[in-house]
């Protein structure tokens, strides 16, 4: 095969690639697996490059999950390595608010070598709750890197609930 041909501005042909047709060139076959290392690599770390700069801009973005039930909010975040000293969670107009920074040194001395690592990062993540919730009793425990925070719904949640007629024409 001759370069030519794989540029294929130079080989004459003007006709756009049909669907699929793509995935006979290597080297677009290439680009598709080299993208999806870089977002295996990434993810693995909590950074999504391609994805906008929110995960570099932070340098550490916690996993989370919020759950509804019949009497509370329960929201779930991982957040590894960070003492519970470090974290800071508001409740706001609506908006749960958790705050943190995560700030490891380890250095270690052996015959021979010298190690020293310092990881530096925080985080903020904002989620808008779907009800109101009594902010007197919200409670959050730290566990083994997982952070868990229970909101009670407030006493009145559902008198805000107002069902709107239509009306035809």
């Amino acid at each position: 095969m001759a370069l030519t041909e794989l540029v294929p501005w130079r080989t004459g042909r003007r006709n756009l690639p049909v669907r699929g047709e793509e995935q006979t060139n290597p080297f677009a076959e290439l680009q598709r697996q080299m993208g999806r290392l870089f977002d295996d690599f990434f993810s693995d770390v909590g950074l999504q490059p391609w994805r906008g700069l929110a995960g570099i801009e932070s340098g550490f973005y916690p996993r989370m999950e919020v759950a509804e039930t019949e009497k509370e909010l329960l929201v779930t975040a991982e957040v590894p390595g960070i003492e519970p000293k470090d974290v800071e969670i508001t409740v706001a107009d609506g908006i749960l608010t958790i705050k943190g920074e995560k700030k490891q040194a380890t250095e270690e001395k052996k015959e021979g070598y010298y190690l020293a690592e310092r990881t530096y990062g925080a985080f903020t993540r904002a989620v808008a709750l779907p009800v109101e919730v009594d902010e007197g009793k919200i409670e959050a425990t730290y566990k083994d890197g997982v952070l868990k925070i229970r909101l009670p719904k407030a006493e009145n949640h559902k008198a805000r609930v107002k069902k709107v007629e239509v009306k035809a024409g």
